[in-house]
């Protein structure tokens, strides 16, 4: 099928009318896999409001078991992209799991997530911490009092279990920030300690995104770190309380990105283009507000994403948060309109000082076993995040009519603002990624400083 593409260097840099040539999609019939979260919205929503259908594509939007099977078929072949974890395509390129040249020109979304425990720690916590024993505890909630709990099973020769979906994921990260930003220790990795629990206080382990609740139920694990609907279904079911989200652990942070391999880009890139474009058009219709600020399309997007072969979960458990209300406990009700940013933001920008963030991750917590230099990390996520592509369909959608020039960052240089919004305020510029791994207390360190991008 012919499409068009324009010249982005005349538009962006000049100001003019744009040069027209012939964009055949290499690939017309396409497989997406995803992950039953409130965050595949995307991709659901670019094939039912027949985003991709417009640019002429085929779209089938598969459910995958997990994160693992989810990346092993798109290196496979299997599928052609998918809804992934952001540490995923970074990971998979460096070799840590696997080893695959995957990338990405599209963030899915910022927010998303939540740390949940059960009631009984909930009430060891508000025993601990006085603060959190009213019905509406004073928000960002910190670990504070969840120590004294880990202490105290450490004595017992216990540890504390708590749930995350992947050892590459936001949610593993985020889970060991919150924890040791109250000097609570996650674990490690190492050469031989793949599960990263060398000089663990509270175990950590991997659990499918939909049983975490019931895994909690269950008794397995007393703690979990999950995207939406799995937290506020514990609340629902009952079983236990968030005690954080993720825009308080780092306000506005990636979440989720859409991955392909190096190879399926290569092969298909003009086809590639074309998704990315059906994509951020699915993002700004999700974050379409009217005049007093309110989303226009929320609700649809719901009553979609509930179906079975989406998320699947109840409508209005998926409501809350989708709507931008949060439920802690039925007496903290807290309004988080921007729990879930689909678009706003610059959201689906591939930022290079997002990517960054990750690596810097991995090698605080020891998946990167060695010591690099600034310069490997600036060179590693240019590997992996692909603005190029991002603009290429950011350029065509400007000249359709579809997004407005002030809808996407022309002229970055791939990283955002240094930021200070985190949960212990220690500041983060993807500029000085050795620099942000030295600063924090617990976790790998390493010798060199700043160096210039």
């Amino acid at each position: 099928m012919k499409r068009t593409i324009i010249n982005t260097a005349a538009i962006v840099a000049l100001g003019v009318t744009s040069v027209f040539a012939d964009l055949d999609l290499e690939k017309d019939e396409l497989k997406f896999g995803f992950i039953k979260l409130t965050d595949c919205a995307p991709l659901v929503i670019a094939k039912e409001k027949g985003f991709f259908e417009d640019e002429g594509i085929q779209a089938e939007v598969i459910a995958q078991p997990n994160w693992k099977t989810l990346l092993d078929n798109v290196i496979n072949g299997n599928l052609d992209g998918a809804h992934m974890l952001s540490g995923q395509p970074i990971a998979a390129t460096i070799g840590i799991g696997t080893q695959a040249d995957v990338i990405t020109a599209f963030t899915m979304d910022l927010n998303g997530n939540g740390i949940t425990v059960s009631n009984a720690i909930w009430e060891e916590m508000q025993f601990n911490d006085p603060d959190l024993d009213t019905p509406t505890p004073k928000h960002p909630i910190s670990a504070k009092g969840l120590k004294p709990i880990v202490d105290e099973k450490l004595d017992a020769g216990e540890k504390l279990q708590m749930g995350m979906v992947f050892p590459v994921s936001t949610h593993n990260y985020e889970l060991r920030y919150w924890l040791a930003a109250s000097d609570i220790h996650p674990g490690m990795y190492t050469e031989s300690d793949t599960g990263g629990r060398t000089d663990a206080q509270v175990e950590l382990s991997v659990t499918p995104p939909p049983m975490m609740p019931t895994v909690l139920e269950a008794g397995n694990i007393q703690g979990y770190c999950v995207g939406e609907p799995w937290n506020q279904q514990a609340v629902a079911k009952g079983i236990g309380v968030p005690v954080t989200t993720n825009y308080d652990v780092w306000k506005n942070n990636p979440e989720k990105v859409f991955g392909v391999t190096k190879e399926w880009n290569a092969a298909n890139p003009n086809t590639h283009i074309a998704v990315v474009k059906a994509l951020i058009r699915a993002g700004k219709w999700l974050d379409e507000k009217d005049a007093d600020g309110n989303f226009v399309n929320r609700e649809e997007a719901v009553r979609i994403l509930s179906q079975p072969n989406y998320v699947g979960a109840d409508y209005d458990v998926i409501k809350n948060s989708m709507t931008g209300t949060f439920i802690f406990q039925k007496s903290d009700v807290r309004k988080m309109p921007e729990f879930n940013v689909f678009f706003d933001h610059y959201a689906t920008y591939p930022w290079y000082s997002d990517g960054i963030w990750f690596l810097t991750q991995m090698r605080r917590w020891g998946q990167i076993t060695e010591s690099k230099p600034a310069s490997w990390y600036f060179d590693t996520v240019q590997k992996v995040y692909q603005p190029d592509i991002y603009l290429q369909a950011a350029t065509l959608l400007l000249e359709e009519g579809l997004i407005e020039n002030s809808d996407v960052p022309w002229n970055t240089d791939g990283y955002k603002p240094a930021t200070t919004e985190f949960i212990d305020g220690v500041e983060y510029d993807g500029r000085d990624p050795i620099g942000y791994i030295n600063s924090h207390k617990i976790g790998n360190k390493d010798a060199e400083g700043l160096a210039s991008k």
